[in-house]
């Protein structure tokens, strides 16, 4: 997830805020890796339940209820690329989810999809190292 968080990173995660409401868009979770659920990965939500997800030219299209919205990434630099060419539909219960270092990412794009019973929850706080103590905030797009 570099740039934005490092290895070695000490990070809180809220077991509780999806018992109450459903993931969003931009928020970065923690779930059990669906292809070995003793894994856990840490990654940032792109695609929401019922939306497709298109990836094309290095850029993101979501589309839902037959709107299309190009994801504006302001937490990664512009340097980075979103390679591949993918066009993923999502079923009620599932999310597409992708890594900030979009080169080197094992993500969605190559495991697939992640359903809502795999995620444990999603980072509020980075706790450590104490000079990069900060809340981990929802992008807005």
């Amino acid at each position: 997830m570099e740039p934005n968080f490092q290895n070695g990173d000490y990070l809180i995660v809220d077991e509780i805020s999806y018992r109450l409401r459903q993931p969003e868009r931009g928020e970065v979770v923690v779930f059990k890796f669906p292809l070995n659920p003793s894994q856990k990965f840490i990654k940032r939500i792109i695609g929401l339940p019922g939306e497709t997800v298109e990836i094309k030219g290095g850029k993101i299209t979501v589309y839902k209820d037959g709107k299309a919205q190009i994801l504006a990434e302001k937490y990664i630099p512009v340097s980075f690329f979103t390679a591949g060419d993918v066009d993923v539909r999502l079923g009620s219960e599932e999310y597409f989810v992708m890594g900030d270092n979009r080169d080197f990412s094992y993500d969605s794009r190559k495991f697939g999809k992640v359903s809502a019973n795999e995620i444990i929850g999603r980072v509020v706080l980075r706790a450590w190292p104490f000079v990069s103590f900060s809340e981990i905030k929802i992008p807005s797009y």
